[in-house]
């Protein structure tokens, strides 16, 4: 049996040259290789993830400085300690956020606050995501999507870095203050730039923002530098859903790990939102809440796990 840390990461399922059926398109370019799937005139992109072993969680000197009080020095101190995580199969992952047009493509109807086809769906659910991916599994044969768990989500995020944002470390001037996010995400500093919608949020008030907007939202996908995978608005824009719950770390190494999946089990979510302080724009920042919670900050991006 081959071992898990032997695996050669540049191998994927498309290697041979045999994309699935349902692929309307798929390739190659600098960020790796790609394909995607179209329903109803709607194309999503999934990337490929390969298999590997990071490190998850951050570091304590990340996180120093960053509590002001202790109910938030315990949030924080679920980052830590970092420890070694092995992701032992490769999977697929949509190269942005679920979009409105995907959700309204297979649900026909758009919850979102800030409506428009290419930005985030939001106001939607762990468990409203569920029904979601059922019904397009049922319609894509062999599809097989899920939400990634935080660890493959993590995993992905990185794309081999270990700093705080998977461009480097973050300086943090203020609470919706941190110049290395401007590129590569829409948070509470920045989300108020070019944002065009009459149901904006009014940001007038919110302290120290990088660029002062009077309102502010969610973003169309894909407008800010991807991360080294070729994955889009990974931190900030909106909080991403994953698969399973909080899971205590430990210092010792864990293969495919996983938290609470018993259902009615509060969901971690990942990567700071558009109304998100710098602070929780960050690769190992994690916060949970119940599978029934809704709120125009919350999304999600789908995942395909490679067969073994």
């Amino acid at each position: 049996m081959t071992s898990v840390l032997s695996i050669d990461p540049s191998l994927h399922p498309l290697i041979n040259g045999c994309p699935p059926a349902w692929a309307s398109e798929w390739g190659e370019d600098r960020y790796g290789v790609f394909v995607a799937f179209t329903l109803d005139a709607v194309t999503q992109r999934l990337r490929w993830i390969p298999p590997g072993r990071f490190r998850m969680g951050s570091l304590e000197e990340e996180t120093q400085g960053l509590a002001e009080d202790d109910a938030e020095r315990v949030l924080f101190e679920q980052e830590h300690p970092r420890h070694a995580v092995i992701i032992s199969r490769g999977f697929w992952l949509f190269d942005t956020p679920c979009t409105q047009a995907l959700w309204e493509a297979v649900m026909d109807e758009n919850p979102s606050r800030f409506k428009s086809p290419d930005r985030p769906v939001e106001q939607v659910s762990w468990d409203d995501v569920q029904t979601f991916i059922d019904r397009i599994n049922a319609r894509i044969p062999n599809l097989g999507l899920s939400l990634p768990t935080e660890a493959q989500w993590e995993h992905a995020c990185r794309a081999g870095t270990e700093t705080a944002l998977y461009t480097g470390p973050i300086e943090i001037l203020g609470e919706n203050n941190a110049p290395a996010l401007d590129p590569i995400a829409w948070y509470g500093g920045n989300s108020g730039v070019d944002f065009e919608l009459e149901e904006g949020n009014d940001s007038s008030s919110w302290p120290s923002m990088q660029h002062p907007n009077p309102r502010s939202g969610t973003h169309p996908v894909g407008k800010k530098q991807p991360n080294p995978w070729g994955l889009y608005d990974m931190l900030g824009n909106v909080w991403e859903l994953c698969a399973d719950g909080l899971r205590h770390y430990e210092p010792t190494m864990a293969v495919d790990p996983e938290g609470p999946t018993k259902i009615g089990a509060e969901r971690v979510s990942r990567g700071g939102s558009w109304g998100g302080e710098a602070r929780s724009c960050r690769s190992a920042f994690r916060v949970r809440g119940g599978p029934g919670g809704r709120g125009s900050y919350l999304g999600f991006r789908c995942a395909r796990v490679q067969a073994s």
